[in-house]
């Protein structure tokens, strides 16, 4: 569905990760929030990049903001491309070696990042870029589409590693939640970071990961 130009809205971000599932989930719901949120970051004038299947929830929502006028990269190893890409793909495919360059690619090319409901892939994913915001590696906003409640349990294991001593309260803020598209792209927008770097930024990025702020 395209959007009118008219009713775009400026964004700071460019461009926003979309951490979601191969899966579509049991519930109409997750579809229809991964669509909403194809459609917000086309409202606002927002590219996409996410794990480059076209199957499950990243169908959904690589195919929204396809639709609505957006550019669209899909980052996926060559070894689950005949897994995860099925019929016609859609926007730009980068095929890379393996799944820690596919993070790293991601990471390297977005402004912020959103985790729509997923499996263990997509909690791995969200895990590690909140790792590397704790760390000091970047500064971008790490958003979770908490779409009725999937994610209540693990925000309740997260206050519980507050409270237990091993997640400082500040590396807390690391986290955004919302219900719905709107509000969450909203909050990320009016997102400042609160937590303290530890890592040597310049280190890690050449040595580790391979990770880099530079596009």
């Amino acid at each position: 569905m395209e959007v009118n130009n008219d009713t775009m809205q400026k964004s700071k971000f460019g461009r926003i990760c979309v951490f979601c599932g191969s899966s579509q989930g049991k519930k109409s719901s997750y579809q229809d929030a991964a669509v909403d949120l194809g459609n917000e970051l086309v409202s606002r004038n927002i590219d996409l990049v996410y794990g480059g299947g076209s199957i499950g929830l990243m169908g959904f929502v690589s195919q929204a903001v396809h639709d609505g006028g957006r550019h669209v990269i899909g980052v996926i190893p060559k070894t689950l491309m005949p897994r995860e890409l099925t019929g016609e793909t859609v926007g730009e495919v980068r095929a890379v070696a393996d799944m820690h360059q596919r993070k790293a690619e991601m990471a390297r090319h977005s402004d912020a990042f959103i985790a729509l409901p997923g499996g263990y892939g997509t909690l791995e994913e969200l895990l590690e870029v909140i790792t590397w915001a704790q760390l000091g590696i970047h500064d971008k906003p790490v958003g979770l589409l908490n779409v009725d409640g999937y994610y209540n349990s693990l925000l309740s294991f997260i206050d519980k590693a507050v409270e237990e001593g091993f997640i400082s309260p500040n590396a807390r803020q690391i986290i955004i939640s919302a219900p719905t598209a709107k509000e969450l792209v909203k909050r990320l927008e009016e997102y400042s970071p609160c937590h303290e770097s530890v890592a040597s930024k310049l280190c890690w990025e050449i040595e580790r990961i391979g990770y880099s702020s530079e596009d």
